[in-house]
């Protein structure tokens, strides 16, 4: 089988600059294209290293140091969490796509020698590099985010005057910060259809950036989240679904402070 050096050289440089370009969106750095490929070069530079009769350790050692350089070059170096941050989720999302790919390789190659795979004398690992990298990241950042959303997710139990309860999936909204101006209490926002008896409550005027008006509120007991408990709220009746993936409660961004 005939490998072509120079073809492998770009491959490479490729895959690295779609790795930084990952770690770049992800990590919001916002820098140059102009760097991020100064970055791809320097970390293309590992395939000199395979020709030079060294150990195996010391290449992973090679490795993992230009690894940093690649960061530093693209990303410059703050103080020394922002360059460990760079430097993980490169090698995060490398790992990602490393065994991404070499899944794809192994269910649609026909033979392999080594970590080469072909089919029909034409390698299946340089077509699913080009074509799949940079969709199989956009997906990974992508989920990632969609999880990190989830830390925002908490049970929340309502009790109300009349001595019921519910107890709701609710989502921390940090741009709630709704207060009745009288009473000073927060205002947390639940779906009408999850409210057991609505016959009696208040009107309480409301600003956001987008609209302004008055919303329906009850007074309750008590508001409990996480084991802590407040009667320092008062209940927002959403008159529709605010929110999918089961979320009928929109906490206030004070919870933070005083619940959390």
């Amino acid at each position: 089988m005939t490998i072509y050096i120079d073809l492998v050289f770009f491959l490479n440089l490729f895959f690295d600059f779609v790795l930084l370009l990952t770690v770049n969106n992800a990590l919001k750095r916002n820098v140059s294209l102009k760097r991020i490929f100064l970055g791809s070069v320097i970390g293309s530079t590992t395939l000199l290293f395979l020709f030079l009769p060294i150990s195996s350790f010391l290449l992973f050692i090679i490795k993992i140091l230009l690894g940093f350089l690649m960061c530093i070059a693209s990303f410059g170096v703050k103080d020394r969490k922002y360059l460990f941050q760079n430097v993980s989720y490169l090698y995060m999302t490398s790992t990602v796509l490393g065994g991404f790919l070499y899944f794809l390789n192994l269910t649609f190659s026909e033979s392999h020698y080594g970590l080469i795979f072909t089919y029909d004398t034409i390698s299946v690992n340089y077509l699913f590099l080009v074509i799949f990298s940079p969709i199989m990241l956009y997906i990974y950042v992508k989920q990632r985010r969609e999880v990190n959303q989830y830390a925002k997710y908490y049970p929340v139990t309502i009790y109300f005057l009349n001595g019921k309860k519910i107890t709701l999936n609710s989502f921390l909204d940090t741009g709630n910060t709704l207060t009745d101006p009288i009473t000073k209490k927060k205002i947390i926002v639940v779906n009408k259809s999850k409210i057991p008896d609505p016959k009696t409550y208040y009107y309480v005027p409301f600003q956001t950036v987008k609209s302004h008006g008055l919303m329906k509120c009850m007074k309750i007991k008590a508001v409990e989240i996480k084991g802590m408990t407040s009667t320092n709220y008062l209940v927002g009746i959403g008159e529709k679904d605010f929110l999918e993936d089961g979320i009928d409660c929109l906490l206030n961004s004070y919870c933070l402070e005083d619940l959390l």
